[in-house]
This record gives C-alpha cells, structure tokens and sequence, in this order.
C-alpha cells in the first residue's frame, strides 16, 4: 500500500509553485508538509487527494494512477481541507452520514453520533452545522475521522486539522491519529503546531527548499 508522487509540477496563476516533486509514502507513515504561506502546501495536498490537476507529473494509488481509479481511491482516502467543509442545512450527524456516503461508505446515525461524542460533540449531534461555532464545526469535520482507520479509508491528507481546537480537542485528535497509525493508515498533513505524533516512521517535506 503505497501513495507516490512522480516528478509533480505545480502552477498557481503564472506562478510555478514546485517542480520535479516526487514523494513516497506507506503504511504506518506519516509526512508533514511545511512551508511558507503560499509555497505550494495546500496545493500540494489537493493535488495529491486528485481535487487538483498538476501542469505535469503523476499520482499513484497502489501502483495505479489516481485518474484510472478514481472511485476506488476516493472510497479509500479522506481529505479534510482547512476550511471545516459541513452542510449548513444538515444536523451534526447527518452531515457525517452525508459525506461517508459520497466517498462511497455506509455510516448508520447511532455511529455517527458515538463519533460525535468522541470529539465532545454529543449534545450537539441534533443541532443544523449552521449553529455551531467555529471549533465545534471544526470539530464536526475532523469527526469524519473517527472509526475511519486503517483499512476502513487507509490514507488521510489533513490540511491544518488542529486549527481552531482547544487543548481537549488537540489531544483527541492527536488520539485519533495514532490509532490510525497502528493499524496501519497513512497521513499526509500540514500543521504550524509541534505534536508528537507516533508513526511508524515521521517524514517531513519542506516546500521553502523545493527545486
């Protein structure tokens, strides 16, 4: 189980952010993307989850390009930007049903809820994500993580997960992420916070020293 990036070139506007960029992560790893604001972090990121295209370059799922099997990695893949992306109009709940459903997974309301209450959330399960705060849909978002390790959805590319969570918060995310190491899950995310996660193996890619 492998996630590769091949010779990536990446272009803002007329502004080529990185070229030549080629990475390669297993099971039980986990990179941390840094750089300056506006080095290419997030773009990288989407480019990696297949929501953003490279002007050149390859990413590989397995052995396979992510555009020859795009259903298949979106199933086995989660990307949380980090803008909390939550459906106003839904409950807390239904919002994780929701968006397990479009990445090709079942989730019943009792799980949600238990993954809601992982995150402090339980009491506002019934409440619309419009009136939630900002943590807490920060919250309701990174909740889509709980129960999701492994094999489950092996790889996670995180943009920022621990802005706008307090210090409860932080340490159950922090949790989370370690669980989903030992059983094998892979993690690609940014952060301006030091935490000592424990992966299999720490990766880091810095975009400042990029070709």
């Amino acid at each position: 189980m492998t996630l590769q990036a091949l010779d990536l070139c990446c272009v803002r506007g007329e502004r080529r952010l990185f070229r030549g960029l080629s990475l390669s992560l297993e099971a039980g790893q986990a990179l941390r993307v840094r750089g300056a604001n506006g080095s290419g972090k997030t773009t990288l990121l989407r480019t990696l989850a297949g929501l953003t295209h490279a002007e050149s370059g390859e990413v590989r799922w397995r052995g396979r390009s992510i555009a020859a099997c795009r259903d298949t990695y979106h199933s086995q893949m989660i990307y949380l930007g980090h803008a909390a992306a939550v459906k106003d109009d839904l409950l807390a709940w239904e919002n994780l049903v929701y968006a397990a459903r479009l990445n090709g997974r079942a989730l019943d309301r009792s799980a949600a809820e238990q993954s809601l209450a992982a995150l402090g959330l339980g009491r506002a399960a019934q409440l619309p994500a419009r009136s939630l705060s900002q943590g807490q849909r920060k919250r309701l978002s990174l909740a889509r993580l709980h129960g999701a390790e492994g094999e489950a959805a092996p790889l996670w590319i995180l943009d920022e997960p621990f802005n706008a969570l307090d210090q409860d918060a932080v340490a159950a995310l922090c949790s989370t992420l370690d669980q989903h190491f030992a059983s094998g899950g892979m993690l690609v995310y940014t952060t301006h916070t030091d935490l000592a996660l424990q992966p299999a193996q720490a990766l880091e890619l810095n975009l400042d020293r990029k070709p």
